[in-house]
C-alpha cells in the first residue's frame, strides 16, 4: 500500500458506515434495513439458522445467537457502534430476562453509542382517555406490560451506569396493509364486535414504516435516557377506527355491544386492550426526533401504496 494511503480501518469514525445491530429482526426491523440501505452495516440477531439465507437478502448479516440462552449472546459484545431491540419479553413471568441477557453481553466488551428499545404504550395502563405525555408515571395493569416496564428498567440502568445513550419507544397499534395481521381487514370479516360508543375506549396507532423511520431518527437524534411516543396524528376511539377501515375497504361496519355484553362475545386478549383508554401526545416525536409522518392519520395508513 502507498505510503500515502489510509489504512481503512484507520479512517476516522465520520468516514465510516456505522454498524448497526437489530435485536428481533422481524417485519419492522427488515423495514429499518430497508430505510438505512447502504448508509451502515447492518446485523441482526437471529436464533433460526433457518432465516439466514432471508436476512441476507434484506442487506443484513445474521448473527445467531438466542435471548434465553445468554452464553450464545456473548458474540454481539463490542460487535456494533449502534442497537436497536425489538425482541418482546418472554410471554409469562413477571420481567424480562431476555433484555436482561441482551445487556450483559453488550457490557462484556466496548459498547454501543446508543440503544434504542421499542417498548409499549401499555405500561401506562388505563389513563380513562386522558392525553397521555412521556412524563406521566406507568401503572401496568398486565402481566405483558409489567414485564415491559422491567425491561425498560434494564435499559435506563444501562444508559444511567455507562453513558450509552439509551432511548425508549413506546408504541401502540402497529398496523401496515403489507404487514401480516396489518389492517382491521380480518377482524372485519369476522364480524368481530365493538364497544358501544358510551363504552368505547381511545386507542393509538403508527403506521410500521413510520415506526422503522422512529428507530433509526432515535439512533443518532434521541436526547440521552429519553422516552418517546411513536403514534401517528390520529385520536380515534376503537369502534371509530373500524368504522373508518370499513368504510375505506366497503365492509360493513362491525357491531357494536356494550361493556357489559362484551366478555360473552369477546375473547380475553381483546376485553384487556378495551380496559384501557389513552390519546398518546406525540410532541417530542416530531419536534426532538424530528420526523415527518409519512402516515400521519390511520386514513392515509390503511390503503395499500397504488401500483
Amino acid at each position: 500500500m502507498p505510503s500515502n494511503q489510509t489504512p481503512l480501518g484507520a479512517l476516522p469514525a465520520r468516514f465510516r458506515r456505522p454498524r448497526v445491530l437489530i435485536v428481533g429482526c422481524g417485519d419492522v426491523g427488515l423495514r429499518v434495513a430497508r430505510e438505512l440501505g447502504p448508509r451502515a452495516r447492518l446485523l441482526a440477531l437471529t436464533s433460526s439458522p433457518q432465516r439466514q439465507s432471508e436476512l441476507r437478502a434484506a442487506g443484513l448479516q445474521p448473527i445467531l445467537g438466542n435471548l434465553d440462552q445468554s452464553q450464545t449472546l456473548r458474540r454481539l459484545a463490542g460487535l456494533a457502534d449502534r442497537v436497536i431491540h425489538l425482541a418482546p419479553p418472554p410471554s409469562e413471568g413477571w420481567n424480562d430476562p431476555r433484555t436482561r441477557a441482551l445487556v450483559q453481553a453488550l457490557r462484556l466488551r466496548r459498547l454501543p453509542a446508543a440503544l434504542v428499545y421499542a417498548s409499549t404504550s401499555g405500561v401506562y395502563g388505563d389513563c380513562q382517555g386522558d392525553l397521555v405525555r412521556e412524563t406521566r408515571p406507568v401503572r401496568p395493569r398486565t402481566q405483558r406490560a409489567i414485564r415491559r416496564v422491567d425491561a425498560e428498567g434494564t435499559i435506563r440502568l444501562l444508559g444511567r451506569s455507562s453513558g450509552v445513550r439509551t432511548s425508549i419507544l413506546r408504541v401502540p397499534g402497529i398496523y401496515a396493509p403489507d404487514r401480516a395481521g396489518g389492517t382491521p381487514r380480518e377482524r372485519l370479516l369476522k364480524r368481530t364486535p365493538v364497544l358501544e360508543a358510551a363504552d368505547d375506549v381511545f386507542t393509538n396507532h403508527i403506521h410500521a414504516d413510520d415506526l422503522a423511520r422512529a428507530c433509526i431518527a432515535s439512533l443518532w437524534r434521541a436526547r440521552a435516557q429519553r422516552v418517546y411516543h411513536t403514534n401517528d396524528d390520529s385520536h380515534l376511539k376503537m369502534g371509530d377506527y373500524f368504522d373508518l377501515a370499513a368504510d375505506l375497504y366497503g365492509l360493513p361496519r362491525p357491531p357494536r355491544v356494550s361493556r357489559s355484553a362484551a366478555p360473552d362475545k369477546l375473547p380475553l386478549m381483546l376485553l384487556s386492550f378495551m380496559s384501557e383508554s389513552r390519546r398518546l401526545d406525540n410532541h417530542r416525536l416530531v419536534h426532538e426526533l424530528r420526523l415527518s409522518l409519512r402516515y400521519p392519520t390511520v386514513e392515509r395508513g390503511l390503503l395499500p401504496k397504488p401500483i
